[in-house]
């Protein structure tokens, strides 16, 4: 449940999202987080339930917990 802060001034965080089982669910969340401020890029793996998000800096959980319901899915929490 942390972030890492890589060396080149970014942050990668890994969210577990509930409800993802195909190319456009992932699409789907995908989409919607990069549209927050600061998110350098988005992996979404349905297989896995997991979303691996690069920033600027930590983002606001309830950004992404924003996010994630636009996009009709549930965050659980971070990993």
């Amino acid at each position: 449940m942390t972030a890492q802060t890589d060396t080149q001034g970014s942050v990668t965080t890994v969210y577990k999202v509930s409800g993802m089982s195909c190319g456009h669910c992932e699409g789907a969340v995908s989409g919607e987080i990069s549209e927050i401020a600061g998110v350098g890029s988005v992996q979404a793996v349905a297989a896995t339930g997991e979303v691996t998000v690069v920033s600027e800096s930590p983002l606001d959980d309830a950004a992404v917990r924003a996010a994630v319901d636009e996009a009709g899915f549930e965050l659980v929490g971070r990993v």
